[in-house]
């Protein structure tokens, strides 16, 4: 990848450390891609959720702390921008505006991804077992808005063939919280491995159905290592040394997030198959962040502190599921760029700027060729 690539990235994150606009970055050569849509959850939810009205586990997201690192809190889940953010400006577009917020100018796309939302339908979740969980917008939910958007927008179907030829469509991450659910509700994990295939199967259905309206590179993410999760090392802690692996993670459920993400892998390469022109890319998550933590003291994160989040409180790992971050009796780290977890969920803003650099120039994201022919601007 080009040394152009490296330098905004790298200028990005100074603007973003002294707090100047992203507006004064300016890129001259263009880019093959004009737009983006986004579909997914927290991960990459830029403000649909504070649209809504958040609640309960999600109240807080819409005021301090969340979004210091960006001066103002925006709804995204982070104290600062997500991995779309900078997918987005390392091609030169504005950041991608949430499709709830009617007001915005959606010239380069626009975001459907909502924080708490599922691969699958609450029907098929409380057919699974899994009971009332909170995610209103599922991922055919999202599906439906972009169609609506379409109709909107498009006079025809050849024409939003037109439209969407040279958009970036992000497939993910979703099915993150299908799993949650399960788990936080004392689900075992060959429970919860039992509906990984329909998990897999909604999101490359959702693949498909932008295909078929004229989509012509994607990127479908995978999952994170679950078990080196603040949430999950306290809800889940355990006396047995042997349950983490040398990493201090928890072994049993970095398996599990690998078993969904091998599924997904098989999944995508047989609709590459069915689809050879199109650009399908897999962006793996898990081994990115497994980089991040293996480079972490020269990224400039706390080596002790890997595993701990910046906001929140109580035991080993500065989490506590009823005193989430911005809650009263909860506390801020004073340098939440040098910490990779943001509120034991969510990663700090520099975690994510490390992921997407990893995506975009360190072959985590592939097949890699395409990767450098969609980023080569």
């Amino acid at each position: 990848m080009s040394s152009l690539n490296f330098l905004s990235f790298t200028l990005i994150s100074s603007l973003l450390v002294i707090g100047l606009p992203l507006n004064i970055w300016v890129e001259s050569k263009g880019c093959s891609i004009n737009a983006i849509y986004s579909f997914g959850d927290s991960i990459a939810d830029t403000g649909n959720l504070l649209q809504e009205g958040p609640v309960g586990f999600f109240a807080s997201i819409g005021s301090y702390p969340y979004g210091e690192s960006y001066k103002k809190p925006t709804g995204r889940c982070s104290d600062g921008l997500l991995i779309i953010d900078y997918l987005a400006m390392d091609l030169n577009l504005t950041l991608i505006k949430p499709y709830l917020d009617k007001s915005s100018d959606f010239s380069n796309g626009v975001n459907f991804a909502v924080a708490g939302a599922t691969a699958l339908d609450r029907t098929v979740l409380l057919e699974n077992g899994i009971g009332f969980p909170p995610a209103s917008i599922p991922l055919s939910s999202q599906l439906e808005w972009f169609n609506s958007y379409l109709n909107s927008t498009c006079s025809s179907q050849s024409d939003c063939a037109r439209k969407l030829e040279q958009a970036l469509f992000l497939v993910g991450e979703i099915g993150g919280n299908d799993y949650n659910y399960a788990f936080f509700q004392e689900a075992s994990i060959n429970q919860a491995m039992n509906y990984v295939p329909q998990v897999v199967q909604a999101i490359i259905d959702a693949a498909k159905h932008v295909i078929s309206l004229g989509a012509r590179q994607l990127v479908v993410p995978g999952n994170f290592p679950i078990g080196c999760s603040p949430s999950y090392l306290t809800l889940f802690s355990t006396t047995a040394s042997s349950a983490y692996d040398e990493k201090k993670c928890l072994k049993d459920y970095n398996n599990f997030s690998m078993y969904h993400n091998k599924q997904l892998k098989s999944a995508l390469a047989d609709l590459r198959k069915s689809n050879p022109d199109v650009i399908i890319i897999y962006a793996d998550y898990y081994e990115a962040f497994m980089h991040m933590l293996d480079q972490a003291s020269s990224l400039g994160f706390d080596k002790d502190s890997l595993l701990t989040a910046c906001c929140g409180t109580g035991g080993g790992y500065n989490y506590e599921s009823s005193l989430m971050c911005g809650s009263p009796g909860t506390t801020v780290c004073s340098n939440p760029d040098q910490h990779i977890s943001w509120d034991g969920i969510h990663l700090t803003q520099a975690a994510y700027m490390v992921i997407a650099q990893s995506l975009v120039m360190e072959g985590f994201a592939y097949p890699s060729d395409k990767v450098q022919e969609i980023w080569d601007c």
